[in-house]
């Protein structure tokens, strides 16, 4: 490829599994491989071309064909859908390293792409995120009157006034004067907001009644979407509690432009990165030598809204240093008092004797001025505001990870060979005919972990666990999977070594979990987990008392540790789903949010915002690391992942009294409330907010607090927190596919706005991880689904088809038949021809069909054996209770035995789901026009 005598500008664009550069005046189209791809783009090298060196200047992303060829001005001489000849994949050429001089990434190599792959790749939405530049605009919101407020109190009229806050401004909160004894109050009061247009700004509106004696009384709130006000138009909005609602009240709207320069903001369309600001304060005390009466030391306090440090405080005479992390475009001021330690008296409550120091005329200087107080000369304040790191610790996209990627590449060589050996094919399978297959494993405690060992050995066994590139599982599944990433090489080597690990740890007695020296060394560890920064609760506890039951001894392996089991693709890539829900308010089938953790990242499914497992557990604020905590040992993620404590009442009574059925009405419910006020399109601007947030007497807000709340939370910091949500966000394919609650339409309670996550096994809602298998860039094929309910073969699955298809996902359809249902066999095939997308699913229910009577696939049980087939998986005697972490050996080993032999006995099926698999991956990858 000679770039000699053009324009050479170089153009690439990443897309699925294809990366493309495009060099003007050449007329070609060239292929990168991904990991090479992902490469370049994220270190910027220079691409070596022929004999010219592209540096990274010279070539930038474009988002699709039209756009390269108008960018390159290729003109319209290539074709739409490029030819198969001369459509290369360029990949590094070990045996022609780069000249010394160059520096740059030789690419060589031809390699056949399919039509199928190059016209997913021009056609899908741009998942990466990207810098934008927009304007801030002033919004002067007026509040003139309100009509026929209700009488709060029995013998007067309301004393009404009203406050005003945007989310998205934080710690600006205004409030109007207060009105006595009046039902018709007029305020005609203007406040000001500097916004940002490009997130979603919605504007609370709360109208109080002021009580002298008990707390005030909320008589009316509502949210405004202020994106219906346009620039330069007055707009006069009436707003009421009901359409037949008489309280009513009237609010003047007036976006104006201002003469800031536009704010550069990272995006990945759903969530919003803003510019910051640092200010760093060095308090400089030396000089005084004031002593309070008391003789108590002085405190200097410093209060910075809308910061993420909020307030700070200092003791006077020793040299102290803050810095306070704040929007950049927010308004705001930085307020400091001095104080006694120990009284809590003000030294002066006047303002006069109060710091005040606006900061936007700071920027970029450095200032020293006195604190006021006559009682303490001598104290001063040395400022220095400047701009933040533009770089993001939090990945926005909902592109697979560069890592995963180069993953996938290394996996796919593993499969081939598997594949070729267990179909006996001819020839060597082409990287994009390779079919990606996954196992999907649900929960149930010590079953689940027991049952997935065996399932797992029978693949070992039939040489099929090669072919897998997913495993993914939850609860109790997720303790197998912990512990066999600890090595390496799990998969290459004899699996009795870690079944025979589980086998002793579940036989033996639990009562030295609870030894008096094992609770001392729990409480040390939490007192350690403490003082690291991390947020400490009864979770913590049962992560250590699970470690104590599983292992006998502290693990000290982390997630990003399994990243070594991947780096030659010699493993499956390992899966852990959970779910964030509320703290308080709300049960679980009304607010959850799929969190997915693997050794590369830690994120939301919903939001496209992810982290190094490194930084989980670490502190952030608008994308920005603030305080780096100690990466958690596994144990504490597996409590996360089998969290079954966080539980309110009403999960526990929708637990207790539900069926399968109720919870299918409970889905259908949702999706028919959620289609008839779409996210993308709310009827009106303005809403109240839903039932559940609607206020309410002193006793019932209690009383739902007694049924919503959840006393053994966990606390996870929120790697979200600060983040904005775009003003497009809810039109977003990425979120709308996992928006499945109404609260999705209202961004102040959304994750971004808490402090915290509360993160629960994702059993509370589905024992399912199917999730994960639908992130974009997965496209699986195949799924083995492995089930460890005793007594519902099909619900979860069902539960998930039902939820996918809700959500617009491609899940094949799950009928079985009444039969089925009775006497549910070993393995289970589900598909759906009508959907090419859907993959195929084999289905492994936990079922003692034909082991009872044979001890392998074929053969016969003799009397002696009979009684080792017996596997008691119903009935309140059955030891496999979800509770029992307590296993006879001989349970142990009937159950594990049961799982290998029900898929070795399955062989047959999971080879011709394989063959289809393949086929389907094949017609996909072939050229147009070549011949089968």
């Amino acid at each position: 490829m000679q770039g000699q005598g053009h324009q050479a500008y170089g153009f690439a664009a990443a897309r699925g599994p294809l990366w493309f550069l495009v060099v003007s005046g050449v007329r070609s189209l060239w292929v990168l491989s991904q990991p090479l791809a992902s490469s370049i783009c994220a270190e910027r090298r220079p691409v070596l071309v022929g004999t010219k060196n592209f540096q990274p200047h010279e070539w930038k992303w474009v988002w699709s064909w039209e756009s390269a060829k108008q960018e390159t001005a290729l003109g319209e001489g290539v074709p739409q859908i490029p030819p198969w000849v001369g459509c290369y994949s360029l990949t590094a050429a070990a045996q022609n390293p780069d000249p010394k001089d160059r520096g740059g990434q030789r690419l060589c190599g031809p390699q056949r792409v399919s039509r199928n792959a190059w016209q997913q790749s021009v056609s899908a939405p741009p998942s990466a995120r990207r810098v934008e530049a927009s304007a801030c605009w002033q919004l002067t919101v007026r509040v003139l009157e309100a009509r026929n407020l209700r009488r709060a109190d029995l013998l007067s009229e309301a004393d009404p006034y009203v406050i005003l806050q945007l989310s998205t401004v934080p710690g600006m909160k205004f409030k109007t004067k207060t009105l006595t004894d009046t039902s018709h109050p007029v305020w005609n009061e203007a406040f000001h907001f500097l916004i940002q247009s490009q997130v979603k700004n919605v504007l609370e509106l709360s109208i109080y009644d002021e009580d002298s004696i008990t707390e005030d009384d909320i008589c009316f709130k509502v949210l405004y979407d202020i994106s219906e006000v346009l620039p330069g138009k007055l707009l006069r909005k009436t707003f009421s509690q009901s359409p037949q609602g008489e309280e009513e009240l009237d609010v003047e709207f007036l976006m104006e432009e201002t003469s800031d320069r536009p704010e550069n903001l990272i995006t990945n369309k759903v969530l919003v990165a803003r510019e910051l600001s640092c200010l760093d304060v060095h308090l400089d005390s030396a000089g005084s030598t004031a002593v309070v009466a008391d003789q108590d030391k002085l405190e200097l306090e410093l209060e910075l809204k809308g910061s993420y440090e909020d307030t700070q405080t200092s003791s006077l005479g020793t040299a102290s240093a803050f810095r306070f992390h704040y929007m950049a475009a927010l308004e705001t001021e930085l307020s400091g008092r001095l104080r006694s330690s120990t009284s809590n008296v003000w030294n002066g409550d006047n303002s006069a004797r109060r710091l005040t120091v606006p900061l936007r005329p700071l920027i970029g200087k450095e200032v020293t001025m006195d604190v006021p107080a006559q009682d303490v000369p001598g104290v001063r304040l040395q400022l220095k505001a400047e701009g933040c790191s533009k770089e993001l610790a939090v990945h926005l996209g909902f592109n697979l990870c560069a890592e995963e990627q180069a993953f996938l590449s290394r996996r796919k060589q593993v499969v081939a060979k598997a594949l070729k050996q267990a179909l006996q094919l001819d020839g060597d399978l082409q990287e994009d005919e390779v079919p990606i297959v996954g196992i999907m494993a649900t929960g149930g405690g010590a079953r689940a972990m027991t049952s997935l060992y065996g399932h797992l050995l029978a693949l070992q066994k039939l040489g099929l666990l090669d072919c897998v590139t997913y495993f993914s599982g939850v609860s109790g599944s997720t303790w197998t999977m912990a512990h066999l990433y600890e090595d390496p090489e799990w998969s290459q080597k004899d699996l009795e070594g870690p079944i025979r690990h589980a086998r002793e740890h579940l036989a033996k007695s639990k009562l030295e979990v609870f030894s008096p020296e094992r609770l001392a060394s729990y409480r040390r560890e939490l007192e350690l987990r403490a003082e690291q920064g991390h947020p400490t609760s009864f979770v913590d506890l049962w992560a250590l008392v699970l470690e104590s039951m599983l292992h006998g001894q502290v693990m000290d392996q982390k997630l990003s540790g399994q990243r070594a089991a991947l780096e030659r693709g010699q493993n499956p890539l390992p899966l852990y789903l959970s779910l964030n829900v509320k703290e308080n308010n709300l049960e679980t089938l009304d607010f959850k949010e799929w969190v997915e953790f693997s050794p590369y990242e830690v994120g939301f499914l919903k939001y496209g915002a992810f982290v190094p497992p490194e930084l989980f557990g670490s502190k952030f604020f608008m994308g920005r690391l603030m305080r780096r905590i100690p990466e958690p040992r596994i144990c504490f993620l597996e409590a996360i992942w089998s969290n079954v404590f966080s539980l309110n009442l009403l999960d526990a009574w929708y637990d207790l009294t539900s069926s399968g059925e109720s919870w299918k009405q409970h889905i259908k419910d949702k999706t028919r409330s959620l289609e008839k006020e779409p996210l993308t399109s709310l009827e009106t601007s303005s809403w109240l907010e839903a039932s559940w947030l609607q206020p309410g007497t002193a006793l019932a807000q209690a009383f739902k607090g007694f049924l919503t709340g959840r006393p053994l939370h966990q606390r996870s910091p929120n790697f979200l927190q600060g983040l904005q949500l775009h003003q497009d966000y809810c039109s977003h394919k990425g979120f709308s596919t996992w928006a499945d609650c109404q609260l999705d339409s209202t961004p102040s309670q959304l994750t971004p706005q808490e402090p915290q996550l509360c993160l629960v096994d994702a059993g509370y809602f589905i024992n399912t991880s199917c999730p994960s298998m639908f992130r974009p860039g997965r496209r699986l094929d195949l799924i083995l689904s492995f089930d460890y309910s005793l007594s519902a073969p099909f619900e979860a699955l069902q539960q998930t088809e039902l939820y996918c298809q809700a959500r617009g996902l491609p899940f094949p359809r799950v009928e079985p038949s009444p039969q089925d249902h009775q006497q549910p066999r070993e393995c289970h095939l589900f598909s759906d021809p009508a959907c090419p997308e859907a993959p195929i699913l084999l289905h492994f229910p936990l079922v003692n069909a034909s082991f009872k009577d044979h001890s392998a696939p074929g053969v016969q049980r003799s009397p002696a054996e009979l009684q080792a087939g017996q596997v008691n998986l119903t009935g309140a005697t059955s030891p496999y209770a979800l509770s029992n972490m307590t296993y006879k050996e001989e349970d142990f080993e009937r159950l594990l035995r049961l799982s290998d032999y029900n898929v070795q006995t399955s062989q047959g099926a999971i080879l011709q789901a394989l063959r289809t698999a393949l086929k389907h991956r094949a017609l996909e990858a072939r050229p147009p026009g070549a011949q089968t």
